[in-house]
């Protein structure tokens, strides 16, 4: 049974303190306080941030691109880069627990955290911290990708055909005189485009679908092999761990073959997500 000890909860083992739920939802408050720290400041870039105006020259040919509709779509990148890791963490975690209790040694120490006078599974406080670190190493690789496409500004590969920019003489890159000319005072004469569509046609470097697609796939490929220790397994393990890589590879390289980013692009957002992923893991894990 329970005992109290100075004023604090013993579990019963004489190992440590349990904390009670004002620890808890302190814990969750502070955590979701440095989680602000990163998602305000992407919010910000997202409603009120303005890239940096770049020009262009009338023949630069890798802005001469057709606007081509994504294949890897936002939902499907959603999915499989924010609910399949959470998903396989918690999966991983609540069998790591019961291979333990069943074919480890005895071990009687909990997580030392309760809510109405039961202990918390070890296991969901396990998968609290691999998602919570999870999800703010998305957020800062996510954040330092931001910064980078409103400070750079470049346009992307499609930008003439989506534009089709027009001078402020009422000439366009047809006319022989602006060839060579470096424009940067411009606007766009297409009838359907946005102004949405107007400010995600300046955020081309780096690719913020490399940068989360490597980073959150990669995570997940050292979480598996540091957390996914039965050797029976071991061969399902490499073959998941193969079509995580592969899905960031695919991409990434869809970004460039639907002439959404320039291949450097697409490079520098994989590095960052590549950096993030581990760095978060080496301190973690």
């Amino acid at each position: 049974m329970p005992t109290f000890v100075g004023g604090q909860r013993q579990n019963g083992t004489g190992s440590k303190p349990m904390r009670g739920p004002r620890q808890i939802f302190y814990r969750i408050f502070v955590d979701l306080c440095l989680l602000s720290c990163v998602g305000l400041p992407m919010l910000g870039f997202s409603l009120w941030g303005e890239p940096f105006k770049r020009g262009f020259f009338c023949n630069d040919n890798s802005l001469l691109h057709p606007y081509k509709e994504s294949t890897m779509r936002s939902w499907v990148l959603y999915l499989m880069c924010g609910i399949l890791p959470v998903s396989v963490i918690l999966i991983v975690e609540f069998f790591r627990a019961q291979d333990q209790r069943l074919n480890g040694p005895f071990n009687k120490s909990g997580s030392g955290y309760h809510i109405c006078h039961l202990e918390l599974p070890k296991w969901l406080v396990e998968c609290y911290r691999h998602i919570g670190i999870f999800i703010f190493g998305l957020g800062v690789e996510q954040l330092t990708t931001n910064i980078a496409k409103y400070a750079i500004g470049r346009l992307r590969p499609h930008f003439f055909s989506l534009c089709q920019p027009v001078l402020p003489d009422g000439s366009t890159c047809n006319d022989p005189k602006n060839y060579g000319l470096y424009i940067e005072d411009f606007a766009c004469s297409a009838m359907d485009i946005t102004s949405k569509r107007m400010k995600d046609v300046r955020l081309s470097f780096p690719s913020g679908h490399a940068s989360f697609s490597c980073y959150a796939m990669l995570y997940l490929v050292i979480y598996l092999h540091n957390r996914m220790q039965w050797p029976r397994l071991r061969m399902l393990r490499n073959l998941l761990q193969f079509m995580l890589i592969m899905f960031a590879w695919y991409t990434s390289l869809t970004r460039i073959s639907d002439y959404k980013h320039h291949s450097s692009d697409v490079l520098a957002g994989a590095f960052i997500g590549i950096f993030y992923a581990t760095c978060v893991t080496a301190t973690t894990l």
